[in-house]
């Protein structure tokens, strides 16, 4: 059991690093407004982030994420990885062989569930914290201070003028964004490394975890884009003023100013992110869990 914290911890932790300043251009991307809108691609948001805050724009808000978000993959693996287990057995399955794909997608899932308490006030701060683009040192020439100092700062800020509901705002899309998604991940990661494994082998190389891990992280990030976009315009709204009452009307709201096409912000970013941030991810947590004697359930024992 403890196998499974342990790997998700590390391999989580890693992730978030590789991925971070693809993270913070795609919610810069994500969240603005077509009335004002301040950065006009991938490549205009780099330079600007760049020219105005130096590399440690790419970076900011990214010590919180690391330190929790790693506690969040511990959470998402472990208990992924019981749930599939404890299926089988109840079952009447051997929990050494190979999982049902069902049976992955209820535990991937359920580990969606497990870690949406945590991660909605993490992803709320990160928001908040990779929207405030304020270079390193003096202002520019009409720019105001700061809302937020740092990650403690932030969340004691929105706990203070917004309450405990404030520190969970988004956490209604969240629930639709992330319980299917991980069931899709965890699927499309276990179906690929058994596709990639070489007949005789009883389990995948590290090139197949990493090719596998990449491409689910890939297609679950594509699939669920849409209600990426509505979280991040929710989250990063209430720095000074509110202007979504909810999910459903920021979704309206959203549509009737930008059209379909403002859903699908951020896609590309996403998809290309998504790749290396989960074949760095899966590749460690398979490799840790093997090494700390834990079962990988992406072997292909019959």
């Amino acid at each position: 059991m403890s196998a499974d914290f342990i790997a998700g911890l590390i391999g989580g932790g890693t992730g978030v690093v590789v991925g971070y300043p693809m993270d913070t251009i795609k919610t810069r991307l994500q969240a603005q407004s077509i009335a004002t809108q301040k950065y006009t691609g991938i490549l205009d948001c780099m330079i600007k982030t760049f020219r105005h805050e130096t590399v440690f724009g790419f970076f900011k808000g990214m010590g919180f994420p690391l330190a929790t978000l790693a506690v969040q993959n511990a959470i998402i693996f472990g208990v992924y990885g019981n749930v599939l287990r404890n299926i089988a057995v109840w079952r009447g399955h051997d929990p050494n062989k190979t999982a049902d794909n069902l049976d992955v997608y209820i535990a991937g899932c359920a580990g969606g569930v497990a870690q949406l308490s945590i991660a909605c006030p993490v992803e709320l701060v990160k928001v908040r914290l990779q929207m405030q683009t304020h270079g390193r040192g003096k202002l520019a020439p009409g720019q105001t201070m700061p809302v937020y100092k740092g990650p403690v700062h932030c969340i004691s800020s929105i706990a203070r003028t917004e309450g405990l509901r404030g520190c969970y705002r988004g956490f209604t899309v969240m629930c639709f964004r992330d319980i299917p998604a991980f069931g899709v991940y965890f699927l499309a990661y276990d179906v690929l490394c058994k596709k990639l494994t070489l007949e005789g082998q009883k389990e995948p190389s590290v090139w197949a975890l990493l090719l596998a891990g990449g491409l689910a992280g890939s297609l679950s990030w594509v699939s669920i884009n849409p209600l990426d976009v509505v979280k991040s315009r929710l989250q990063s709204d209430g720095v000074k003023n509110q202007k979504y009452r909810g999910m459903w009307h920021c979704i309206v709201d959203s549509y009737r100013t930008g059209g379909i096409r403002v859903f699908f912000t951020g896609v590309t970013l996403n998809a290309v992110r998504g790749f290396p941030v989960n074949a760095v991810t899966f590749a460690v947590y398979s490799i840790l869990l093997r090494a700390l004697g834990g079962q990988d359930n992406t072997s292909v024992t019959m």
